[in-house]
């Protein structure tokens, strides 16, 4: 199973972090637009994520729920068939929350920087440090504390969990 270390935390404005990002890149950003179906799951959590061109990705994953670097256990499934995927996933195990978003990615080494508008929630940024196999998640740890500092993120900004979670405390 793929991993990496992951952290989010909410920004105050994207527009100020770009120019850092880009930097750090030395490449223009991909925009990406996601929409994001949950699936209820009792080991991890499992989302069908369309993208604007009409194909998708099934993504199981499995993490912890807390701040900080946390190391990720994930599998992508790409799929050309969403919404029939998205309708027979429902049938099965039932939805449990949608998600969309904008995203501007940016790559620097082996990291995937998110800069992410998410539809009803505001502004994040989202580090992806792929970690090789056998190698200790401490080190992506660490190289996603420098790369936060480098984009100007605190670790007081820092959020547990995913959209999904954010979206449901925010629920009145």
């Amino acid at each position: 199973m793929a991993r990496n270390v992951e952290i989010k935390a909410q920004v105050d404005s994207l527009a100020a972090i770009e120019p850092l990002a880009a930097a750090m890149s030395g490449q223009e950003p991909v925009v990406i637009e996601q929409d994001d179906t949950f699936f209820a799951c009792t080991h991890g959590r499992m989302k069908l994520r369309e993208f604007a061109n009409g194909k998708g990705e099934l993504i199981f994953y499995r993490r912890a729920d807390d701040t900080g670097p946390k190391e990720s256990f994930y599998v992508i499934s790409p799929t050309d068939s969403p919404d029939t995927l998205r309708q027979a996933l429902a049938m099965a195990y039932g939805t449990i929350g949608r998600v969309k978003k904008q995203r501007m990615l940016f790559l620097t080494g082996r990291t995937r920087i998110h800069l992410d508008r998410v539809e009803g929630l505001g502004e994040f940024l989202e580090l992806e440090v792929v970690l090789q196999d056998g190698e200790s998640p401490e080190a992506g740890m660490e190289e996603a504390r420098t790369l936060m500092a480098g984009l100007g993120v605190s670790p007081e900004q820092l959020v547990a969990g995913a959209y999904l979670d954010l979206q449901a405390s925010r629920r009145p």
